[in-house]
């Protein structure tokens, strides 16, 4: 099992960037792939970006391919979401998961850790 935290969320103007933070305790953070999903008012939960556990290959939902950039510090036990050229159709509740398993999936019942979720609003 693995306790994540989310931080970094907050209220920007289109155009702005944000980065988000999820700093992960308990069990061994390298060895989880890892994920950020967001949720819209009214919209069901969705896959944002996803990077596996080794190698740091990296996957992206087609609306934010080009802005958004998923990374992680193993030495820091933290994933980041580097969010660029921000919409207003991004403002969403963003979640981080992580998965005892090597490649990131965009499928969220895959997931069993799960964060409390950091507010992103987005001001056209």
């Amino acid at each position: 099992q693995v306790q994540l935290v989310e931080s970094g969320g907050g209220l920007v103007q289109a155009g702005d960037s944000l980065r988000l933070s999820c700093a992960a305790s308990g069990r061994t953070f390298s060895g989880y792939a890892m994920g950020w999903f967001r949720q819209a008012p009214g919209k069901e939960r969705e896959f944002v970006a996803g990077i596996n556990w080794s190698y740091g290959r990296t996957y992206y939902a087609d609306s934010v391919k080009g802005r958004f950039t998923i990374s992680r510090d193993n030495t820091k036990n933290t994933v980041y979401l580097q969010m660029n050229s921000l919409q207003h159709e991004d403002t969403a509740v963003y979640y981080c998961a992580a998965d005892l398993s090597y490649r990131a999936s965009p499928d969220e019942r895959t997931y069993r850790n799960w964060g409390q979720g950091t507010q992103v609003t987005v001001s056209s």
